[in-house]
Parts: structure tokens; C-alpha cells; sequence
């Protein structure tokens, strides 16, 4: 773990599970905080397609708390929900592609401006892999956060802009693991984080599951096959599995050798035994495909599956 003393901000998200996957109404104050609750900032894939990029944010007991992934996108969709920032002090990262983290430097600062006293964000993320042959090389988040905000990084002039920023990141094992038992890495009074590797091709992946007060989720981040025995056991009976479907069953290989098909997903969640199921991420073919999609996974798994929509809200 490493420390960082410039200045920056950061956005976090609470996840909720969310057993009905009923969505919740978006104005605040027309009932009861839910102990956790999920917004999803961004839903769709890397394409261009009029929704944000990987993205969510979770609130604890009413209040936004925790970030996981920063899809492009994801800043317009904050303000469109009016949130605030003043509390959001935990970022959680699947994978550095560009579409689950490009927008983490508006984010941190949106919330550097959004108040006055000095701001430590907590960041999680995968451990960083070498070049080998044509695999291209992938920064550990350590570095990755150096990189963007370090005193010579792309955006250093944010440690004198607003607010003092300072990031405490963890670099957490991925694909490559040996170990596949769930970690766990926060955990504050009711909220515990837990994380375990993923797989997703050559790229250094992470599965988390957010546990707060009796309820929980599980972000897949992008998961072939390959990673969905990990998936399942720190997806145990969680109340709401959100899983990145981007392929289709048949989809070509080169595809398949990145994402989970929905045959595979409907097998995992039934495995897993999650009270439901939230598709996000979502590419084009799966838009254009959802009753097929819907049954592959059905054929499997018995329990409520939706497909995500950015600003939507779920609660238990």
C-alpha cells in the first residue's frame, strides 16, 4: 500500500443490493434512507451509444460514500442526480481500460471543489502486468494514480487548486492470482469491502462485494469465463449480482476470450445463488438481443434479471 500527498479528488458510490430490483424514486427526502442503496452513473459499454461507461455509485444510509469505476460519462451523470460529494472518499476499480476509468481525474476534482477540508480517497484496484510479446503493458493503480495526479503527473495542478488531496491506493492481486479466497480490504463499523481476481483476457481485473447492514452486491467489473469460479465464491448469496454483458452466445472467440456469454452468467448466478441480477455494461448486440439474452440466462437462473439504465436507483 502506498500513499500519495497531492492534491486531488475522487468520487465513491455505496452499492446497494437491491432484492426486488425495484427502482427507487430519485428525489430525495420522499422516504426513509435504505441502509444502501445503488445509482448507476454509467450502463453502457466503450461504443458511443448515448449512455455513460462503467460506472456506480453507492449510498450508505442516504449518503454517496463509495465510487466503483469511472466510465466516461460518469461526471455529467453525477450532476443529472444532483449528488453530492462531500462524503465520497472510496474508489473502487474493476480494471484500468478506459471505459471503467478514464473519468476519474473530473471526478476527483468535482469533488476537490466541492469542499473546503483536506480529502484522503481510498483507492482500490488491480496490480499492474509487463508487456509480453504484443500484450500491451498495464500500470499498476499505484501507478496509474501517479501518473495522474503525482507531483509529475498529467494533472498535478490540482494539489493546489482546491482542496488537499491525498490518495492512500492499494494495488490488489488480479487474473493472475494464485489465491482465488475473497479479501477483505475496508472494513468500517457495518461496511466491510471485499475483493478476489478476476479474469479479463490480458488485462488485470478485480471482483468486489460491498456488505453494509444486512445487505450486499457484487460488481463483476468486465469477466470472461475463465474468472467466474472466482466470481462465485465471494458472489455467495449476495442479494444483487451486477454483471457486465457484452457478448451474446456465439459471439466470436476473440470476444468470448474477454466476456462472459449469458449462458455463462445464467449458470453463475444460479451457482451463486444472488437474490438478483442487474445487467450493465451493456454493448449493442446484447441491447438488440435482450429477449435471447434474457432466456439463455433464464434457462439457468430462476431469479429477477434487469438490465440497466443510467440514473436508475436500486434498494432492497
Amino acid at each position: 500500500m502506498r500513499t500519495y500527498g497531492y492534491v486531488l479528488a475522487g468520487a465513491l458510490v455505496l452499492a446497494m443490493p437491491h432484492r426486488a430490483l425495484a427502482q427507487a424514486p430519485a428525489a430525495q427526502g420522499e422516504k426513509p434512507a435504505s441502509p444502501l442503496e445503488l445509482l448507476i452513473l454509467g450502463s453502457g459499454g466503450p461504443g458511443a451509444r448515448g449512455r455513460a461507461a462503467s460506472s456506480y455509485v453507492l449510498l450508505l444510509d442516504g449518503t454517496p460514500r463509495i465510487l466503483v469505476d469511472a466510465g466516461p460519462g460518469s461526471f455529467a451523470r453525477v450532476g443529472e442526480a444532483q449528488l453530492s460529494l462531500e462524503m465520497l472518499d472510496v474508489v473502487l476499480l474493476t480494471h484500468l481500460h478506459a471505459d471503467h476509468a478514464a473519468e476519474l481525474p473530473g471526478l476527483v476534482k468535482a469533488r476537490a471543489v466541492a469542499v473546503a477540508h483536506p480529502i484522503q480517497f481510498a483507492v482500490y484496484g488491480p496490480v499492474g502486468r509487463a508487456a509480453h510479446g504484443d500484450t500491451p503493458a498495464f500500470p499498476s493503480t499505484s501507478r496509474f494514480i501517479t501518473l495522474l495526479f503525482g507531483p509529475n503527473g498529467a494533472f498535478a495542478y490540482l494539489k493546489t487548486f482546491s482542496a488537499p488531496i491525498s490518495f492512500q491506493v492499494t494495488d490488489l492481486p488480479g487474473s493472475s492470482a494464485a489465491t482465488k479466497v475473497p479479501r477483505t480490504i475496508l472494513q468500517r463499523g457495518d461496511l466491510k469491502i471485499s475483493a478476489i481476481g478476476g479474469h479479463h483476457g490480458d488485462a488485470p481485473a478485480v471482483i468486489y462485494r460491498i456488505d453494509y447492514r444486512g445487505h450486499n452486491v457484487v460488481f463483476s467489473g468486465d469477466c470472461d469465463e475463465h474468472g467466474l469460479p472466482a466470481l462465485q465464491t465471494i458472489a455467495q448469496g449476495a442479494d444483487l449480482l451486477v454483471f457486465d454483458a457484452v457478448v451474446v452466445d456465439g459471439s466470436p472467440q476473440i470476444l468470448l476470450s474477454l466476456h462472459s456469454p449469458p449462458n455463462a452468467i445464467g449458470t453463475a448466478a444460479a451457482a451463486s445463488r444472488v437474490g438478483a441480477l442487474l445487467l450493465s455494461h451493456l454493448s449493442p448486440i446484447v441491447e438488440n438481443n435482450r429477449s435471447a439474452v434474457t432466456a439463455s440466462i433464464a434457462s439457468h437462473y430462476q431469479g429477477p434479471i434487469k438490465f440497466a439504465v443510467d440514473g436508475m436507483r436500486l434498494e432492497p
